[in-house]
């Protein structure tokens, strides 16, 4: 007993158990929901409260996966790498903050392709003298990221020529046409199909180029959890299901908040989307691949950064469109501001010429950032 405590005391205050210290914000924030506290307090609660119930979610994924096979558990991976953002985002189609949704999906591929790849590459790049990756199965994802952007960016263009122009970063709702929304059911259906079928590929009939290259028999895994013992089925299954509760009881709190915490503090519901939400939702696999980066594991921390970028254009946003058919007032058009094309398209062609080169430098890591850092400042004087 007196091991098994010290075993996860050690986790807690290790690397890889840093967002779990933020699990005291979960009955904070519901707390502070009930009381109907401040509303930019309980915005803020129930931000940091999503990181840990997100990790405990990759982490019951992980063990389940470990156990049902590479097939299976490559399956379970790709299914729930994005669940939390996906969770977030139905309960703000709910309450109609269509605006919200787009930007956090915008902000989620941003994110991946320059924030977490730089962050990345920062943070392995300062002990060594560059990183090595896979350079075809990155290419590989960001070939399949470069095009998914095609799609996105279509419906935008067909509204700019043929409706009612693109939208401001903080306009209300535009009553769309049916022809754009119908468009738009189109272009989702066509991403869902290069899922399906890039899934396919990584998991059958190209499954080597995608085998997780960080462990071997002679070096452990970096994401595995200390020494804590490997987490039964039964087990994994209960914890993905308390986790994917907790998720949709933060998310709850969270939608709620954002208009009124977005006029408390005097930032954008479109910034808070495009920033906070993305971030907050995937913060937990962020962490991860920074920390497998500080680890010399560039080639996980790549699959990390662009395959959830990936997912993020290929499945979340056709999902979402299709589940505003049935979720929330009206249907949600896949029609994106200036603002979220040129940054989307200036992220995905950044992460493919760093993909195509195989290798990484603390200094590129550090221009990544930089970008990124330059985006999100336009997004807040937008």
């Amino acid at each position: 007993m007196r091991d098994r405590q010290f075993s996860l005391r050690r986790f807690l205050f290790s690397a890889e158990g840093a967002p779990y210290v933020l699990v005291p914000f979960i009955p904070i924030a519901v707390v502070l929901e009930i009381v109907h506290a401040e509303p930019t307090i309980v915005f803020g609660t129930s931000a940091l409260g999503v990181i840990p119930t997100a990790a405990l979610m990759g982490r019951a994924t992980e063990e389940l996966a470990e156990r049902s096979g590479p097939g299976i558990g490559g399956l379970l991976n790709v299914t729930f790498g994005n669940a939390p953002e996906l969770i977030i985002a139905l309960f703000a189609l709910g309450a109609g903050l269509h605006e919200v949704v787009k930007a956090s999906i915008i902000g989620s591929i941003m994110g991946n392709c320059l924030l977490v790849l730089g962050a990345a590459a920062f943070a392995g790049g300062l002990r060594r003298e560059r990183q090595h990756f896979d350079a075809t199965a990155a290419v590989t994802q960001s070939s399949m990221l470069l095009l998914a952007s095609v799609a996105l960016v279509m419906p935008a263009v067909f509204e700019l020529v043929e409706g009612l122009g693109l939208p401001s970063p903080n306009s209300e709702r535009i009553d769309y046409e049916g022809t754009v929304e119908h468009l738009s059911i189109a272009v989702a259906l066509v991403l869902i199909a290069s899922y399906v079928a890039g899934l396919f590929f990584s998991l059958k009939t190209h499954r080597d180029l995608f085998n997780p290259v960080g462990a071997t028999e002679d070096e452990p895994d970096p994401i595995k959890h200390g020494d804590a013992e490997p987490w039964t089925i039964r087990r994994s299954v209960t914890m993905l299901a308390i986790a994917g509760f907790a998720v949709g009881l933060m998310s709850e709190i969270l939608v709620g908040s954002i208009t009124e915490a977005s006029e408390s503090v005097g930032l954008s519901e479109f910034f808070i989307g495009v920033i906070v939400v993305a971030i907050v939702g995937n913060a937990a696999e962020h962490w991860v691949a920074v920390l497998v980066a500080w680890k010399d594991k560039m080639d996980l921390a790549v699959n990390i950064a662009i395959g959830s970028a990936a997912q993020i254009a290929l499945f979340v946003a056709p999902v979402l469109v299709l589940c505003s058919l049935v979720i929330g007032p009206h249907p949600m058009a896949l029609v994106f501001n200036g603002f979220e094309l040129a940054g989307v398209l200036m992220a995905i062609w950044i992460a493919t010429h760093v993909t195509n080169e195989g290798e990484t430098t603390w200094y590129e890591g550090f221009q990544l950032l930089a970008v990124y850092a330059v985006l999100g400042t336009a997004f807040f004087f937008a």
